[in-house]
């Protein structure tokens, strides 16, 4: 399997882990155990990162549905479809958990993700709130006061 593809499954099984999350009312250590003791044949790569993406989502879940709500304008987390409320968790996980990836990747991945599990007019939606938050943590990231020395005066 390409990276590309072992890194697509390893989204997808998250987004399964965070949907379970969402729906069985389990702690994210239950999850993960029962989750994983049903495949136990899969990549150590595909799950690696998988366990890492669900792990950013289910520790920092709280700030990543304020930085949801704040670029889905009108809706609430609770009023979102799950697949989509998760598919946009997964995404801006990624974004805050692993910056080396573009965001232009995290969205389109995110989008293929949609388009596989959710329906047409998901994908537009999630295209939407996704280009948006990228934006919002770019601005972020620019605006955080630099380390001293950084910017070449001492």
């Amino acid at each position: 399997m390409s990276k590309a593809g072992t890194r697509r499954k390893s989204r997808e099984l998250a987004l399964q882990m965070l949907f379970q999350l969402d729906m069985g009312k389990q702690t994210a250590d239950e999850v993960r155990n029962t989750f994983w003791n049903e495949r136990r044949d899969l990549d150590g790569k595909v799950r690696g990162f998988a366990d890492d993406l669900f792990r950013v989502a289910a520790e920092r879940q709280a700030e990543i549905d304020q930085i949801v709500e704040r670029n889905a304008e009108h809706w609430r987390m609770d009023r979102m479809a799950a697949v989509d409320r998760n598919v946009l968790r997964c995404g801006v996980a990624e974004m805050l958990g692993f910056a080396d990836t573009p965001k232009p990747v995290v969205i389109n991945e995110a989008l293929e993700i949609a388009r596989r599990f959710s329906t047409p007019e998901s994908v537009t939606f999630i295209n939407g709130v996704l280009d948006s938050a990228a934006r919002e943590l770019d601005r972020a990231k620019d605006d955080s006061p630099r380390r001293h020395g950084e910017d070449g005066v001492s």
